[in-house]
């Protein structure tokens, strides 16, 4: 598109961005709503004692962090084949729809508790995610194109949607969870799910033809396109995939399937039907060990078929990759072991002044940002009721829900005579720390004193594993199996917060050093590749944290979280010595 064609966009402006890009910001920010707001709960209800007033299901660790790892990968390779889907078959906004729905059906199905919909429910949220997650930025990019200048504070507005929903997710179906039941907590996650889709679908009249079903005609044109810039010598020369390529990503994907299916299969279910054991290596391991080094193996053998400078930038962006994959494995425990941690091991009962000042906190961090986000949504209702009314009012809808939901929230507490901290509370740390800080990262990364990149992955591992250390030293004098103890918040408090600042360090560096060192025509496999250390850290996050239990046994709890402090520092020097590497790799890429 050229820059007049969508110059339409911007004639009705919402704190100097066009309103659809808000349209957006609250989809996205409903649809991180029913994510974290999901996730907070999951574990806690799956290890939740049957005895207990709010009874969960008593798993143990290894099952419920086995279960969340697997969920967790796929919601980071479905995208892959949705992105996919949505480009060249139905477009952005129907995926979008799509998605928000299965989505919908998904959260339902949970609020069921039963096994059976618990998994049924699973699997719809991870096909809804593939096909919403991927297909919400490339409106943006479409609405925006010509407009380059304007591109970063969007982003940057729509990533302030992503922490607002994952805030009021983990608030509120977080809270009711705990303090209602388990069932209304999943499906209140389904209700705003449900809302946010026909918001957007109602809204779609501000975007025009962006994200329409592609035609025959646009997808000729754009491989035409492709073939004519790679003729001109812009975009280097095509690598296709060979016969070894295929027979490599073969041996992946049925190696990667085989000990995904049976980690929870064999932890949940008992059923052992691809438990192999191969070469003494117990519990499918090897077949993950296998996927990995084939994998590995692929890489080596396309990269080099490259030019010289498209091979070392990918190398450059290949080890980047492995340091991301270490990052989540560690930084993920937050939705698995830290609220174990936290519930079973903190001291989260208050008294005197103490409780007094937490009521204050809560309530201030509660109801401040809600109001500045009723306020960008009455800019918003101000600038578009007349062309997309309805959408507007289902919006509407859904913040006075939200809000009856807060101040009875806020009725309770403040008159309750408990006052013991929720254990969902604590997640809403990570993005209320985001908010905080954000704006002064983004300044550091816009000055003079930008670091390079191997700097920022340092200091992304090192933070995190800091955080962990925070955890590792309150939890020294905890005896070896201890089921319980009364620990300082303030430990978990830290935690957060270091854990939030390698986040701003490292997390947003993926995907721009991916635009930045990798050709456009090869920016789908390496977004691949990207998506892949993500899910593989997570499934690792869970698959480690699940020896929890063995580990505090035997070795103590204490020592759990130092894995965790170890392995991040650790790698976090290894990316600052390979500075001189990756500054040649990068050919004066920044």
């Amino acid at each position: 598109m050229s820059n007049e064609s969508t110059e339409h966009f911007f004639k009705d402006k919402v704190l100097g961005h066009p309103a659809g890009l808000f349209v957006l910001f609250f989809t996205e920010m409903w649809e991180r709503f029913s994510y974290y707001g999901m996730r907070a709960i999951l574990v806690i209800f799956l290890t939740a004692q049957l005895t207990d007033e709010n009874a969960g299901w008593g798993w143990d660790t290894s099952a419920a962090l086995s279960l969340l790892g697997t969920y967790a990968l796929f919601v980071y390779l479905t995208p892959i084949a949705g992105g996919y889907l949505a480009d060249t078959k139905i477009g952005y906004r129907n995926a979008v729809v799509i998605g928000a729905l299965l989505m919908t059906i998904g959260h339902a199905s949970m609020a069921i508790e039963t096994p059976l919909f618990l998994y049924i429910g699973i699997t719809f949220l991870i096909l809804g995610n593939g096909f919403f997650k991927p297909n919400m930025t490339s409106i943006i990019s479409k609405m925006y194109e010509g407009r380059d200048e304007k591109k970063d504070g969007a982003y940057n507005i729509f990533y302030m949607g992503v922490n607002a929903g994952a805030f009021l997710g983990i608030m509120l179906c977080g809270w009711v969870g705990e303090k209602v039941g388990w069932s209304y907590g999943f499906g209140l996650a389904g209700i705003f799910m449900f809302l946010g889709m026909l918001q957007f679908y109602f809204a779609q009249p501000l975007f025009g033809d962006i994200g329409d079903k592609p035609s025959a005609e646009d997808l000729a044109a754009r491989e035409a396109a492709a073939i004519k810039k790679v003729a001109a010598g812009g975009e280097g020369k095509r690598n296709p995939f060979l016969p070894v390529d295929y027979a490599l990503i073969g041996i992946f994907i049925v190696s990667a399937l085989i000990f995904i299916i049976n980690d929870p299969l064999s932890k949940i279910g008992g059923i052992d039907v691809l438990n192999y054991t191969v070469f003494g290596i117990p519990d499918s391991l090897f077949f993950a060990l296998l996927a990995a080094i084939t994998f590995l193996l692929l890489l080596f053998i396309r990269i080099p078929r490259y030019s010289r400078i498209e091979r070392d930038r990918m190398i450059a962006f290949a080890i980047f990759s492995i340091f991301t994959v270490f990052f989540w494995a560690a930084f993920e425990q937050a939705a698995g072991s830290m609220p174990i941690y936290i519930r079973d091991f903190t001291d989260r009962v208050l008294d005197g002044s103490a409780a007094t000042t937490f009521k204050i906190v809560d309530v201030l961090v509660t109801v401040v940002p809600l109001f500045i986000i009723t306020y960008v949504l009455l800019s918003l209702f101000r600038k578009t009721y007349t062309r997309i009314g309805l959408s507007n009012v289902i919006l509407g809808v859904s913040f006075l829900i939200v809000w009856a939901i807060v101040i009875f929230k806020l009725y309770t507490e403040l008159s309750s005579s408990e006052s013991a901290i929720p254990v969902t509370w604590f997640a809403i740390l990570n993005s209320l720390f985001i908010i905080m800080f954000a704006p002064l990262f983004t300044k550091w990364w816009d000055s003079r004193f930008n670091p390079p990149a191997s700097v920022k992955y340092f200091l992304g591992l090192f933070l995190l594993g800091l955080g962990f250390a925070f955890l590792a030293f309150g939890a020294r004098n905890v005896p070896l199996g201890a089921e319980g103890a009364a620990l300082s918040i303030i430990w978990v408090v830290l935690a957060y917060l270091f854990h939030t600042l390698g986040e701003l360090c490292l997390s947003p560096m993926g995907l721009s050093y991916l635009s930045k060192l990798i050709p456009v025509r090869m920016i789908a496999f390496m977004f691949g590749v990207y998506y892949l250390a993500i899910a593989i850290g997570n499934k690792l996050a869970h698959y480690v944290g699940g020896d929890m239990e063995k580990i505090v046994e035997e070795s103590g709890l204490s020592w759990f979280f130092l894995i965790f402090t170890i392995v991040p520092i650790g790698f976090g020097v290894i990316a600052l010595l390979l500075h001189p590497l990756l500054k040649r790799l990068m050919h004066g890429v920044r």
